[in-house]
């Protein structure tokens, strides 16, 4: 194993690697269960749910898998949140014009633009084009988006509506009709549970105790039990065995995708996951000090291409975008560094199709601690901005603020990337030296085009 992930020389072992792949995959079981059910929508996509979670399963597994042997990242990767609802939205709102086999069509599509994108070596550019500050809050504001997702799915932060219209949605933050709120720990035992597990995981981390973000979602799940919030019904006539006859594989329909406005749905698909997979991969990969080594760039590519190859194959399985996840950096805070990492947690997605009932009972509020602690981690990157720049400064502020406010990475980025440019060039005018990358003013027209013609809540 040494001389397969180089344990030694990224300063790890077997042992902590190991722990780091089974905390990466306890955060993120929950998309097992999520994924089916927002792809499905209660029957009202098409998608078979058993269908669904067999192909989130076995997609998760083997691309998590050859991120890890081919990569040598602690990177794992699953259908993404976001791209699943747009994918269910798009085929919901058609009136039967674009199915689901069409919508796999088109994620199979984008998957491949972004292969063509990794071979040319034009995703790779992006780590020379950004400048360092912003890359820098691309990581502080993933931390704050995975915060934000620990908030939210525990019951911590809620919405209080004090409008005259009940049906009217929630749309902003401090908006006149909805204020947050803390949510309710006394009446609610949810919300209960998550306080008591972020003080484990922060009791334990302060005394330093070796796998403390898992020992904490372990113990969170069993403290859950008494407290009626761990569910075990999942283990009472559960089916162990995957109905492997339910699957999907290949039900794409590239001809019905030509006439039911192709270009825009893959160009939506491409684009945000251009932005999501960029963050994620370099704010992970940063907070495992990996993109100090000389082969970064090139390591950067291989993951890219991955994860390029994995929306294909999601795809092809039957299921929305593969794509990393932010969860990633649970592993990397447990000290996850290398391959082992990701072999670790794909082959704990493979054994949860045999195993998913045990898999699904840790509930929400036990893995939500657990993403709070890791945005408390994350946060130590904002040293690296140059806050006395402005034009810098005002671009990586945007770029953290936007992630958690809008509940969206692409978003984050875009912001920091168009203020950037503009600034800079602004600056240049008043004799300034400051130099944009001709990528950055591709990317700039891009998400320009992005906000005029695509739904911004993607």
């Amino acid at each position: 194993m040494d001389r397969l992930f180089r344990l030694r020389e990224n300063h790890t072992n077997a042992r902590t690697e190991i722990l780091a792949g089974i905390t990466t995959f306890i955060a993120m079981a929950y998309i097992l269960i999520v994924n089916p059910l927002t792809l499905t929508a209660g029957g009202a996509t098409g998608m078979n749910f058993n269908a669904v979670f067999i192909a989130t399963a076995l997609g998760a597994g083997l691309v998590t898998m050859a991120m890890g042997f081919f990569v040598n990242y602690p990177i794992a990767l699953a259908p993404g949140m976001g791209l699943n609802a747009y994918f269910a939205a798009v085929v919901m709102s058609s009136h039967g014009a674009i199915t689901w086999q069409i919508g796999l069509a088109s994620v199979f599509i984008s998957g491949i633009i972004f292969i063509i994108l990794t071979i040319t070596k034009i995703r790779q550019i992006l780590l020379e084009a950004v400048p360092e500050s912003i890359r820098h809050a691309i990581t502080v504001g993933i931390g704050l988006f995975i915060t934000i997702i620990g908030f939210k799915n525990s019951g911590l932060l809620t919405a209080m509506y004090i409008g005259k219209d009940p049906a009217k949605p929630f749309t902003a933050f401090g908006s006149n009709d909805w204020l947050l709120q803390l949510g309710n720990f006394v009446e609610n035992k949810a919300v209960l549970l998550t306080i008591i597990g972020l003080l484990i995981i922060g009791i334990l981390m302060v005394m330093r105790v070796q796998a403390a973000i898992l020992i904490g979602i372990i113990l969170t799940t069993i403290i859950g039990i008494p407290m009626g919030v761990t569910n075990l019904a999942s283990l009472h006539n559960a089916h162990w065995i995957p109905q492997f006859g339910d699957m999907t594989v290949g039900h794409l329909n590239f001809a019905g995708a030509l006439h039911a406005g192709l270009l825009t749905i893959v160009f939506t698909f491409t684009f945000v996951e251009l932005f999501d997979t960029f963050g994620t991969l370099t704010g992970t990969a940063a907070k495992a000090g990996l993109l100090d080594k000389p082969d970064a760039k090139k390591k950067i590519g291989q993951a890219m291409l991955v994860d390029a190859g994995g929306v294909s194959l999601g795809a092809l399985l039957g299921t929305s975008t593969i794509t990393a996840f932010v969860e990633s950096a649970a592993g990397v805070a447990q000290g996850g560094r290398t391959g082992l990492t990701s072999v670790t947690t794909g082959i704990l997605f493979v054994l949860s199709l045999f195993l998913a009932p045990l898999a699904l009972i840790v509930p929400g509020e036990a893995t939500a601690p657990a993403l709070i602690i890791v945005g408390v981690l994350m946060m130590g990157a904002v040293r690296g901005i140059e806050w006395d720049n402005m034009v810098y400064a005002i671009p990586a502020f945007l770029t953290i603020i936007m992630m958690p406010l809008t509940y969206s990475i692409a978003n984050g980025i875009s912001a920091g990337i168009i203020f950037f440019v503009v600034l800079a060039t602004a600056n240049n005018f008043a004799g300034g030296k400051n130099k944009v990358h001709w990528m950055m003013w591709i990317l700039a027209v891009l998400i320009l085009l992005r906000f005029m013609f695509i739904d911004l809540n993607v």
